[in-house]
């Protein structure tokens, strides 16, 4: 066999649309993936009504898999179908896709290196100051007590903490690892960080129209917990299937994965 001679190339997918690196193909399937998820509720909204739709778990997948801009168009697309086609999950509709955006933004943007990787500042900001206008309304608007607004938002401000921290790229490289167990806890925690930058962020929006009273914020204290338990776990386990999966077919990486 004749011994190669010339310079080394690297082969490089070039074909098809993409957004911001992510093939249009891919879009548009994990935006189905999250339409689909919107027809099952996991847990009722207790201080605005409705239900939670299980898609809320995968938002965050859905920013490592593409990238912050892809991934929020698909998060954002999902959504909006699932507002139509799944009213009972739908909550408010505008704050819906709203936070649907924010969340696999903010997951995207949890990378370690490369020209992406202070855009987490930009998440940082909408969750920090999402989170003070939102705590700040309730304690000196409303006269909500400071201990009920600080556990009724344990789940938020514990998620935002994690995302600011150092934490938030320690989470990317147990994503982007090669253990799976390090990859599932990673994707709890960084689901739980994320996640919590735009339940904020719908928070400060929701409760300015609502408005719900010391008694509400009462309640969330035991319930917001348990939910973002439930929501990490399902992104947890789904998500380490999705890339386990995805590393083992060797599908094309979009150019901002953190996978």
């Amino acid at each position: 066999m004749a011994t190669p001679i010339g310079k080394e190339r690297e082969v490089k997918f070039l074909g098809g649309a993409a957004i911001d690196g992510a093939p249009v193909a891919y879009i548009v399937v994990l935006a189905a993936v999250v339409a689909a998820l919107a027809f099952i509720p996991f847990s009722v909204v207790m201080a605005t009504g409705g239900s939670f739709p299980m898609s809320q778990a995968i938002y965050s997948l859905v920013g490592w898999v593409l990238g912050p801009i892809a991934g929020a168009v698909a998060s954002g697309i999902g959504t909006l179908i699932g507002v139509f086609l799944a009213p009972h999950t739908a909550g408010v509709a505008p704050t819906s896709v709203y936070a649907a955006v924010v969340a696999s933004f903010a997951a995207g943007c949890m990378v370690v290196k490369g020209p992406r990787k202070n855009w987490w500042i930009i998440a940082a900001i909408i969750g920090v100051g999402s989170l003070l206008v939102f705590l700040g309304r309730a304690m000196f608007i409303n006269g909500v007590s400071i201990a009920a607004t600080f556990t009724g938002s344990f789940g938020q401000w514990l998620g935002i903490l994690l995302y600011v921290l150092p934490t938030r790229t320690l989470f990317a490289k147990w994503i982007s690892g090669a253990s799976i167990p390090m990859l599932a806890l990673g994707l709890f925690l960084g689901t739980w960080a994320s996640f919590a930058v735009s339940h904020v962020a719908q928070s400060a929006i929701t409760y300015w129209m609502f408005n719900w009273p010391e008694e509400v914020w009462v309640m969330l204290a035991g319930i917001v917990p348990v939910e973002y338990i439930l929501r990490c776990l399902i992104g947890a386990v789904i998500g380490t299937g999705v890339i386990v999966g995805l590393r083992a077919i060797g599908v094309v990486k979009p150019t901002n994965a953190t996978y």
